[in-house]
């Protein structure tokens, strides 16, 4: 059973965090899913709904599977030193770290994206890299990037991709498979080819 950090922040985006979610609960015996804030008070969304954290940042848990939202308030979030600390500790204990959208801009803010090929959201693409640390591989058209251990992936739903190759990678395609089809969820295979890039959009 792995457990699954979820980390939240005021103005989340709700499907960085509930699609990539939606999928690892199509395993509910292989994982734990678990909400984690800097506090233990209620988070708000970017779209309302709030959640109410299980963990605060100060619990001593160790997440073998980070999971990091964008939206909104990464602006805010990017300059949470508390946070951006525990992140960086969370990540060095994990078995894989993992992003979506502009969720990739903390991972680079708390110096684990160094030297790493990395995407983000392509709307907010330049945005990121401006506000990112030097010494990062930044990728204009993938899906999602597999470096190693971190997964960053493009904007909002692209995470729901990127979470399959996490199951595929963790428990086998078939599971993959599985997790998509029981979603009832037709997922894009291909980590290279970003349909809503900027570049070679033809959405």
């Amino acid at each position: 059973m792995r457990k699954i950090g979820a980390v939240i922040f005021p103005d989340f985006e709700m499907l960085d965090l509930f699609g990539p979610l939606q999928m690892f609960s199509m395993h509910r015996d292989a994982f734990e899913i678990l909400t984690v804030a800097e506090t233990r008070a209620e988070v708000k969304s970017s779209g309302g709904p709030k959640v109410v954290p299980d963990y605060s940042i100060a619990d001593p848990i160790r997440y073998d599977i980070l999971l990091v939202p964008g939206g909104k308030g990464t602006r805010s979030a990017r300059h949470n030193e508390v946070l951006l600390s525990w992140l960086n500790k969370a990540a060095a204990q994990a078995e894989l770290v993992t992003s979506v959208c502009t969720g990739s801009l903390l991972l680079a803010s708390a110096g684990i994206l160094h030297g790493r090929r990395a995407t983000t959201n392509k709307r907010a693409f330049d945005w990121v890299v401006d506000h990112s640390p030097a010494g990062i591989n930044w990728q204009p058209e993938a899906r999602w990037i597999e470096d190693r251990n971190i997964l960053t992936s493009s904007g909002v739903s692209a995470g729901m991709d990127m979470s399959l190759a996490v199951i595929e990678r963790t428990l086998g395609p078939k599971a993959a498979k599985d997790a998509a089809l029981w979603a009832e969820y037709t997922p894009h295979k291909d980590a290279d080819f970003d349909p809503f890039s900027l570049e070679g959009q033809t959405i």
